[in-house]
This record gives C-alpha cells, structure tokens and sequence, in this order.
C-alpha cells in the first residue's frame, strides 16, 4: 500500500497551527471532518481508503488526511490520484455544519 497526503482542510480554508494552543484537539477535528467530507465527494474504492495519519515535525506533530491506495490496483491509483489533483478548495455544507455544531462553546464551557 502507498499514500498521498492529501491535507488537513481545503485549502482556502483557515487551519489549526502546530504548536498553536489547542492544536492537538483542532487538528484532529479538522481532519476528521475533511476525511467525511472526502469520503462523500470521492467513495473509498475496494482496495483504497482515507486515513488521518501523523506527521513529526520540527515544532510538534502535525496531521494530514492521506488517501492509501494499493499500488498494483488501476482503480485505488486512479482514486487517489484524483482525490489528491480534485481536493475540494473549501468546506462543503455538511463539514461546515459539523464543525459549527463541535466549536460551538456550550459544548465546552456550558
């Protein structure tokens, strides 16, 4: 099995920061609403799924949705390929309600 990184978020949209307070909680939000949000716009085939994978780094650890593929399948390579060169830019709908409904403050300070 290979991978690609694919990204924490859409690209255009605003990020956690390692070594940034509350990264470790951020992060691992934002990549599991971007690996929902992949996996309704790019369905897993057989032998390919996203994954949430951690990173070192000098600051920290950091984390990015990688999509694994197995190498010798057309299919898998072709999804990865284009999950990675089609990521979507921005959040769609449903990840932007899913992070509204986790950031909300009630759920944290209530």
């Amino acid at each position: 099995m290979d991978y690609l990184n694919i990204g924490s978020t859409p690209c255009d949209e605003p990020c956690a920061s390692v070594g940034s307070p509350d990264y470790d909680r951020m992060s691992r939000l934002e990549c599991m609403v971007f690996l929902d949000q992949l996996r309704r716009t790019f369905p897993e085939p057989e032998k390919g799924y996203f994954k949430i994978k951690a990173f070192s780094h000098d600051f920290g650890t950091y984390r990015e949705v990688c999509a694994v593929y197995d190498e010798t399948d057309e299919e898998a390579c072709n999804w990865a390929f284009t999950a990675e060169g089609e990521t979507p830019t921005e959040w769609d709908d449903i990840a932007r309600q899913m992070l509204l409904d986790e950031l909300s403050p009630e759920k944290y300070y209530a």
